[in-house]
C-alpha cells in the first residue's frame, strides 16, 4: 500500500512542557507502570500455576491481566521516556504501530470484560447448567473470538489512519498517537473519517457498556432468589466488576463518541483509561476476592 503522507515523524506534546512537572511525571508514571506490570504479572503467574483457580472466571481474568499489561505498555513507556527526553519525536511508522497496539489491546480488554460478565451471569442465573455451558472448549473459543474481533477493530483504525495525508504541522497535542489528535493535523476534510471512528471505536465502547450494564442488571435482579451468603458473595464479585466497567468505559465513551474537538481534560481522561485502569483492575480483583488472595498466599509463600 502506498502511504499518502509527506510527514515522516511527529512531535508528541506530552502531558506538560514544564521541566519540573516533567520530572514529576517521570517519577509518578514510572512507579504506576511498574506497579501495573507487577500486579498483573502476579495475577498471571498465580492463575497459571495455582490449582485452585481453574474456573472460567479466572481463565478470563488471566486474559484481562494480559491485555491490561500490553495496553499499558503501548502508551506508558513512551510517556515516561518523553518526560526526560529533549526531543519527543515518534516516527510515522511507530505512530501507526502505537495506534494499532492501543486499539488492539484496548478492544481485547473490552471484550474480555464482556466475557467475564457473561460468565458471572451463567454462574449466578443458570447454576445448574453452568459447568456444561462454560466448559473449557467454549471458553477457549470465546477468547479466540475476542482476539479476532480485536484484530478487526484495530485493523480498521489503521486503515483510517493510513488514509490521512500529513503535509503541515506535525506536533501532536497528546502523549501518544491516536486518531482523534491526528485528525487535527491532516491536510483534508476529516468529517467522514471522524464519523467512521465514532461508528467503530465509539460504537464498540457504547454498545459494550450497555451490554455490560444490562447483564449486571439481570445478575443483581436474580440475587433475590439466593441465600443471604450467596447474595453477599455474588454482590461482592459483581460490585468489583461494575467498578472496573465504569472506570474503563466512561472515559472511552467521552473520548470516542464526539466530534473532532479537543478539551484541556482530554489527556487526563486518556491517562485514566490507558494507565489508571490497567493498574486498578488487578487491585480490585485481588483485594475484593478472597479466593485469589488465598491462592497468591499459598502459591508464593510456599515457593519462598
Amino acid at each position: 500500500m502506498e502511504l499518502n503522507h509527506s510527514v515522516n515523524e511527529f512531535i508528541l506534546f506530552g502531558l506538560t512542557q514544564d521541566i519540573l512537572k516533567e520530572k514529576i511525571v517521570f517519577v509518578v508514571f514510572l512507579f504506576l507502570y511498574l506497579a501495573t506490570l507487577l500486579a498483573n504479572l502476579l495475577i498471571l503467574m498465580t492463575i497459571r500455576y495455582s490449582w485452585t483457580l481453574g474456573s472460567p472466571m479466572y481463565f478470563f481474568l488471566f486474559y484481562l491481566s494480559f491485555s491490561d499489561s500490553c495496553f499499558s505498555t503501548s502508551t506508558a513507556p513512551r510517556l515516561i521516556i518523553d518526560a526526560i527526553a529533549e526531543k519527543k519525536v515518534i516516527s510515522y511508522n511507530e505512530c501507526m504501530t502505537q495506534i494499532f497496539a492501543v486499539h488492539f489491546f484496548g478492544c481485547m480488554a473490552t471484550l474480555v470484560l464482556i466475557l467475564m460478565a457473561f460468565d458471572r451471569y451463567m454462574a449466578i442465573c443458570k447454576p445448574l447448567r453452568y459447568t456444561i455451558i462454560m466448559n473449557p472448549q467454549v471458553c477457549g473459543a470465546l477468547v479466540i473470538l475476542a482476539w479476532v474481533g480485536s484484530c478487526i477493530h484495530s485493523s480498521a483504525q489503521i486503515f483510517l489512519a493510513l488514509k490521512l495525508p500529513f503535509c503541515g504541522p506535525n506536533v501532536i497535542d497528546h502523549y501518544f498517537c491516536d486518531l482523534q489528535p491526528l485528525l487535527k493535523l491532516a491536510c483534508m476534510d476529516t468529517y467522514v473519517i471522524n464519523l467512521l471512528i465514532v461508528f467503530n471505536s465509539g460504537a464498540i465502547c457504547m454498545v459494550s457498556f450497555i451490554i455490560l450494564l444490562i447483564s449486571y442488571t439481570f445478575i443483581l435482579h436474580s440475587l433475590s432468589h439466593h441465600s443471604a451468603e450467596g447474595r453477599r458473595k455474588a454482590l461482592s464479585t459483581c460490585t468489583s466488576h461494575i467498578i472496573v466497567v465504569i472506570l474503563f468505559f466512561v472515559p472511552c465513551i467521552f473520548t470516542y463518541t464526539r466530534p473532532p474537538i479537543t478539551f484541556p481534560i482530554d489527556k487526563l481522561v486518556a491517562v485514566f483509561y490507558t494507565i489508571g485502569t490497567p493498574l486498578l483492575n488487578p487491585l480490585i480483583y485481588t483485594l475484593r476476592n478472597a479466593e485469589v488472595k488465598n491462592a497468591i498466599r499459598k502459591l508464593w509463600f510456599n515457593k519462598l
